[in-house]
């Protein structure tokens, strides 16, 4: 797995400057961009086409805060094979409410449930947020333990299921 923070010269994290990505990606795109290598041998084509392609995927990951966290974890091996990761029991039972209002839903198509149904998604949103704060803003890839990892392996999981709850309001 190519490690795209490496790739662009950024401290891995789940917040970064996305001002000095920017920038990195594109003196990247100067560089490798195919078009500024016609000339060159077809070895060096390919070579600057497949970096051009890697730079675009690198940039598109690490601009997106969900996409970021996941290679994060990744790249520290803390995620499993999509659909094996578990969603902690815990967070099951807190969101059953939630659930309950999705269901009534179903039934009967009503505003103030809707309406009470992001309101109690937004309050979880809000709650994940506040718990990894601190690991977020101050997150060090050369000091993380595998108990942080953990928090924000758990943090990702419940921030994808209320992505889902949320789609089917």
């Amino acid at each position: 797995m190519v490690n795209y923070f490496d790739f662009f010269g950024i401290a891995p994290a789940p917040r970064i400057d996305q001002a000095e990505l920017k920038r990195k990606f594109y003196a990247n795109s100067r560089t490798f961009h195919p078009d500024f290598h016609t000339l060159a041998d077809a070895a060096s084509q390919e070579e600057a086409l497949e970096k051009s392609t890697l730079n675009n995927q690198a940039y598109k990951t690490l601009m997106n805060p969900d996409q970021r966290l996941k290679h994060l974890l990744d790249i520290n091996g803390v995620l499993g094979a999509e659909g094996t990761n578990q969603v902690p029991q815990d967070f099951l039972m807190e969101i059953m409410e939630v659930n309950e209002a999705l269901m009534e839903l179903e039934f009967d198509d009503d505003p103030a449930v809707k309406t009470k149904v992001n309101a109690l998604i937004d309050q979880l949103e809000n709650d994940l947020e506040q718990e990894v704060e601190g690991l977020v803003n101050h997150y060090d890839q050369a000091t993380v333990s595998p108990e942080e990892l953990s928090r924000l392996k758990d943090y990702y999981l419940k921030k994808r299921y209320l992505l889902r709850l949320r789609g089917k309001i």
